[in-house]
């Protein structure tokens, strides 16, 4: 599996389904915050919006930042970045931070299917300790009202890939939901394993859908081990037993890549660590752009590796837009 049919429309265009989240970033100088709400480090815990407000609170006068954000929704922006065509798929509110999320989709070309819900939309607030860690409390608010039922055919006619954040796999109905249609209509499946408390809670599930329905699984290191209980090398080859592309990121250390018989070590590039978010999913935006784009998937994994370098620079999930000035000619040295 490392290539298309159908039409070439459809073989270049990816839709993400995930949370739609607004991110709210805000750098933390000791972890004692983490401890007193009972924040796991590197972790993604759900909140309620009480919670939610008071971990806002507690870090009022900390620096931070404000973007449209959830797993998925970071990885399509990154590939409408580099000029792929893409689609996705969430749910929010008439607010103020759902009519912020639309006008960044709007304004970034990137096709939407928004369902919209009473509830307010959720947000994500990272707590970066500082060696760069991020450390999630999320409010899913409108988010986790997606639901199975809205995982109609029309939605992905027009795709050749799905990539679906793990986030989602809490909503069993509606992961499985999606990924049927989607494999019914003749897409690919991909999925981002997201953060190792999410694999524990969800393994027996995660397992079947993997060996049912998934082409691709994108997990670090964490996540591989959690799913697996192996080491990278040893995650890598029981994963790519279940799907057809298996990759394991390693942070610093790289990635690794497997198809069949085929091994990659993809090297990292090397960078000054400031935030890892969105490291990952703007990985799979460079890995996922590549794959339509039917270029090797050594290509495919040098492009991810590029992107996380760059995004781990700055704070935040999103590479800032004088930088990928730069990189889009880099990229396209990459692609000959």
């Amino acid at each position: 599996m490392n290539s298309f049919t159908g039409a070439p429309n459809k073989q270049k265009s990816i839709l993400g389904i995930g949370n739609a989240l607004i991110d709210v970033l805000i750098n933390i100088t000791d972890d004692s915050v983490l401890q007193k709400f009972g924040l796991q480090k590197g972790s993604m815990t759900l909140v309620d919006a009480v919670l939610s407000d008071e971990i806002k609170k507690e870090t009022k006068i900390n620096t931070r930042i404000i973007q449209t954000g959830g797993s998925a929704a970071n990885t399509i922006h990154g590939i409408a970045k580099l000029g792929g065509s893409c689609g996705y798929i969430g749910k929010i509110s008439d607010d103020e931070f759902g009519n912020f999320y639309v006008e960044d989709f709007r304004n970034n070309k990137i096709n939407t299917h928004f369902f919209y819900s009473e509830t307010g939309t959720g947000h994500a607030t990272a707590l970066i300790s500082t060696d760069s860690e991020r450390t999630f409390g999320t409010y899913l608010g409108a988010a986790m009202e997606l639901t199975a039922e809205e995982m109609i055919p029309d939605i992905f006619r027009n795709y050749g890939i799905l990539h679906i954040e793990g986030y989602l796999v809490q909503n069993h109905s509606l992961i499985e939901s999606a990924m049927k249609t989607a494999k019914e209509n003749g897409l690919l499946v991909a999925i981002d394993m997201a953060s190792f408390n999410i694999v524990e809670a969800n393994i027996d599930f995660l397992n079947r859908i993997i060996r049912e329905y998934v082409d691709i699984v994108f997990a670090n290191e964490e996540e591989a081990l959690a799913l697996t209980g192996k080491t990278p090398e040893e995650a890598l080859n029981e994963i790519a037993s279940m799907c057809d592309i298996a990759v394991v990121k390693l942070g610093a250390q790289g990635s690794l890549i497997k198809t069949g018989d085929r091994i990659l070590k993809i090297e990292a590039i090397k960078v000054k660590s400031i935030d890892t978010t969105g490291a990952g999913d703007i990985y799979a935006a460079g890995f996922l752009y590549a794959l339509a784009e039917n270029l090797d998937l050594e290509v495919a994994g040098k492009i991810g590796s590029l992107l996380a370098g760059n995004v781990v620079e700055v704070m935040g999930a999103k590479i800032p837009e004088e930088t990928w000035t730069t990189l889009l000619p880099e990229i396209e040295l990459l692609k000959r």
